[in-house]
């Protein structure tokens, strides 16, 4: 039986604030005690009471304070809260349980909640739990979560811009990876502001050293990129989906023929590959297949489907904001498994975590190369039988699973929806982060078992918060008026719904946007003519094609040859490039080059 004086942990009596006068099911209404209608003691909304009903220990938190005058009642002040559990001894200790077995009485007493009880109440059981906070009731109480719970079942942090979500987010992760040794995170970092918020325990990937070649790519992503997002031409996907799997089996035989120094055989549908098979191929044999398919047609209409498809294809590959994908892109090699060991951080003495760092990426492939990734860490959970647990971290996650169906790329949606709602089998576990969950698609928002609602203003994203919360409404009404750091906690990751302040970061590891290490203090220096001009020049050479002028005559030598079949002004158009070609100085890297078109011409001259 717990004792029913009303003492705190020192021992000195604890105020009675008042009575209870009214029960409606989880609701308690009660009278303040006081004199001339003022409280004895103060009291404001979100203080935590327990109320003396019997042998039991109720808990409960306040939501509305009033004065008789507001609803024609007698004089005084009146408060009414929700019950949240109770305290009860098990093992003789106590112990806090959600729930109510027992109810108040009309005149059972109300207390505030003594530090000690409130303890107990956020007390955190399992073994696997970590402190990512304070209580906003007590700052000297830590705020727990229980990191089995948040993984498996997935989480979100939710709030608006400035309010401190990405260092809350940091904080959370560096937890996890403190009490999970075993947990592998990829954090996919939009505006580049986490590299320096877990120092040698993350490794940070950049379009500088991304390393996805177009061949992991399916042919949804492919298509995405090839068409920079736009809505793809149906002909030539055909084409696309008809020579990909040739290529794939081309490649397969040129790596057997190395292996076991035979002769070639001659390619065929034999092999086994489809469109979607994660196995290399070259993009020469890609475009020569196309080539060769695109001369066996007379029609010129279907020869253009042909001819533009090969044009894209080439421009991506000439791209060099593209060279993450088509860099040594004829260069044979099976990397499947060192690239997933890089990404994925799958050695298990390496570094915990990735940090992909998406800005610098060509806007109309990020979609593409976000669902790559969702993809392949969910596959690689399935063929594992989920061996290396992996937690997917997606930064704005509304601009890839958009509520709107009409926006956004439908298979990254479609990727992150399948982590969202398979991937706990496979040991692959979701975390969102997003300032406008109403804009997130509902399906994925309601996998995330555990919420950490930030400042939140937008009508629209309180209303889808209100509707995902069953057991913490009384506290969303704080959402509005949160501080920057603060945040309220509820879901199964937590011991009860709490509000608190996420633990502070040091200034060193704050999240900032990255700036490849230059600090405020290079200010002075960077500015002034000479650092402008500079950056005009990395501007124009991040977009500046990596063909160069005799590899670009030589293309069109090829095109022209292709397309004169004997007409006399192709032939004209021919000769023409080749006279610009010799009157320009050749060197030694050159040479070779020219020498090819010496002889492309005598050939088609003769042909």
């Amino acid at each position: 039986m717990l004792s029913a004086d009303r003492m705190d942990r020192d021992g000195a009596p604890m105020a009675r604030i008042g009575s209870v006068t009214s029960i409606d099911g989880s609701k308690v209404h009660l009278a303040l005690a006081g004199q001339h209608g003022r409280p004895d003691v103060r009291v404001t909304v979100g203080n935590f009471v327990r109320i003396h009903a019997g042998n039991a220990l109720l808990i409960g938190i306040i939501t509305t304070l009033s004065s008789g005058s507001d609803h024609g009642r007698q004089p005084g002040a009146y408060a009414s809260l929700d019950l949240l559990g109770e305290i009860v001894i098990e093992e003789g200790a106590q112990r806090f349980r959600r729930g109510v077995t027992a109810y108040p009485a009309i005149g059972d007493s109300v207390d505030l909640l003594p530090p000690a009880e409130l303890r107990v109440v956020y007390q955190a059981t399992a073994s696997d739990t970590a402190s990512v906070g304070a209580l906003y009731q007590d700052p000297d109480i830590p705020a727990c979560i229980k990191v089995e719970d948040l993984l498996t079942k997935h989480f979100a942090v939710l709030g608006t811009t400035g309010v401190g979500k990405s260092s809350g987010v940091a904080v959370i992760l560096d937890q996890v990876m403190r009490a999970r040794p075993s947990v592998r995170i990829f954090l996919l970092d939009v505006h580049n502001e986490y590299a320096a918020c877990f120092g040698d325990r993350a490794s940070v990937i950049n379009p500088r050293n991304l390393k996805l070649p177009f061949w992991l790519f399916n042919l949804e992503e492919i298509a995405d990129v090839i068409y920079g997002g736009r809505s793809p031409i149906d002909e030539e996907i055909e084409i696309l989906a008809e020579v990909i799997p040739l290529a794939k089996s081309k490649y397969a035989q040129y790596k057997e023929a190395s292996d076991r120094q035979i002769v070639k055989r001659s390619i065929g549908k034999g092999a086994g590959y489809t469109i979607d098979t994660p196995v290399p191929y070259m993009l020469q044999d890609l475009i020569a297949l196309i080539d060769e398919r695109m001369g066996r047609l007379e029609n010129r209409v279907s020869r253009m489907h042909y001819h533009r498809l090969m044009t894209r294809i080439e421009a991506l590959r000439n791209d060099p904001r593209y060279a993450f994908m088509f860099e040594n892109a004829n260069v044979g090699g099976d990397m499947m498994g060192e690239i997933l060991a890089h990404l994925f951080r799958l050695d298990p003495d390496g570094r915990p975590m990735t940090i992909m760092q998406l800005a610098g990426l060509p806007m109309e492939v990020v979609d593409a190369v976000v669902c790559v990734l969702c993809r392949l860490a969910f596959e690689f959970g399935i063929w594992s039988e989920g061996a290396i647990p992996l937690l997917f971290v997606c930064e704005e996650a509304h601009r890839y699973a958009s509520a709107d169906r009409s926006v956004g790329f439908t298979p990254t949606r479609r990727a992150l929806s399948r982590i969202a709602r398979e991937g706990r089998k496979h040991g692959i576990y979701l975390g969102l982060v997003t300032q406008r969950p109403a804009e997130l698609d509902p399906t994925i928002m309601s996998q995330c078992s555990t919420l950490f609602a930030m400042r939140m203003t937008n009508d629209r994203d309180q209303a889808f918060l209100a509707a995902a919360v069953s057991d913490a409404v009384n506290l969303l009404t704080f959402v509005p008026s949160l501080g920057t750091g603060e945040v309220i906690a509820f879901g199964e990751g937590v011991p009860m719904p709490a509000r608190m302040t996420f633990y502070p970061l040091p200034p060193e590891r704050q999240p900032r946007n990255d700036m490849s290490g230059r600090t405020p203090e290079d200010g002075a220096s960077i500015a002034g003519a000479a650092f402008v001009g500079a950056v005009v020049e990395r501007w124009r050479g991040a977009t500046m094609s990596k063909v160069s002028g005799l590899e670009a005559d030589q293309s069109a030598l090829s095109r022209l040859g292709r397309e004169a079949g004997g007409d006399g002004g192709h032939g004209a158009a021919l000769d023409q490039v080749h006279r610009r070609l010799l009157r320009r100085p050749v060197d030694g890297s050159d040479a070779a080059a020219e020498a090819g078109l010496r002889s492309a011409k005598t050939l088609w001259q003769q042909g």
